[in-house]
């Protein structure tokens, strides 16, 4: 077991179903590690992310949560119709905001504490839709080989889960607002490869809307790395190296 690990369990009346959210570390800037689309909350640790942030988790600089793929698992479900996978996806983001997030908070001793989220693949999506969705909370997003069309999985069958679930859809009808100009302080990192399996023209779309609403953004392309955690695990690193104090 990796030290200075604490996982706890508890069941969400929004998920309906039980949830782990894990943590690694006891002091620094908390950082939500979002999995991949099937992954749980110890996914990191199986595929030794934890040992490559390691040096920035005993250095008292970073603190780790990670929580259950709940949604990710449905859109991957052949029996789950895409109205249902987009109303879990919908309800997995209120789990986030209303019950992982004061958890962390919580635990961090500090009410208002910024949150950096982060992840990959689908877990990329999700760190970008926490923060557009919740500038308020996050304060950026580090979004490795994105995987952000969720169109794909939803079966034509279209909603407003879907939609508000969607930064690629309500981005770029998000009107002058609140949410908006807190969107324009915050900071989206997209980084993909150029590899095998990866898509890296879903990450540009994505830095396109984000150009034209202005929100602070970067593209990086890695050129001939691939799909894989031997990339995220040398992105996520040296990326946080440079974000937190």
């Amino acid at each position: 077991m990796f030290p200075y690990k604490l996982a706890s369990r508890w069941y969400s009346t929004r998920l309906h179903q039980d949830v782990l959210v894990a943590r690694f570390g006891y002091y620094g800037q908390p950082l939500l590690l979002f999995p991949t689309a099937g992954g749980d909350a110890e996914e990191g640790e199986r595929f030794l992310m934890m040992r490559a942030l390691r040096p920035l988790i005993e250095a008292g600089r970073l603190k780790v949560y990670s929580c259950d793929s709940v949604a990710g698992r449905t859109w991957l479900d052949p029996h789950v119709s895409g109205l249902q996978r987009a109303a879990m996806q919908n309800a997995y983001h209120h789990f986030v905001t209303h019950e992982v997030v004061p958890a962390i908070r919580h635990d961090c001793h500090t009410p208002d504490i910024p949150i950096i989220t982060a992840g990959a693949s689908l877990g990329a999506y999700n760190a970008l839709a926490a923060i557009t969705r919740s500038p308020d909370i996050f304060s950026s997003a580090i979004c490795m080989s994105g995987t952000f069309d969720i169109q794909r999985w939803a079966k034509g069958q279209h909603s407003l889960d879907l939609y508000f679930s969607s930064p690629l859809h309500f981005l770029p009808n998000l009107q002058e607002g609140p949410q908006l100009q807190q969107l324009r302080e915050r900071f989206i990192l997209l980084a993909t490869g150029d590899g095998k399996w990866e898509e890296p023209q879903e990450s540009e779309r994505v830095a396109h809307i984000l150009a034209s609403k202005q929100i602070p953004h970067r593209l990086d392309i890695w050129h001939k790395w691939d799909h894989d955690w031997i990339t995220w695990r040398d992105m996520l690193p040296k990326y946080l190296d440079n974000m937190v104090p």
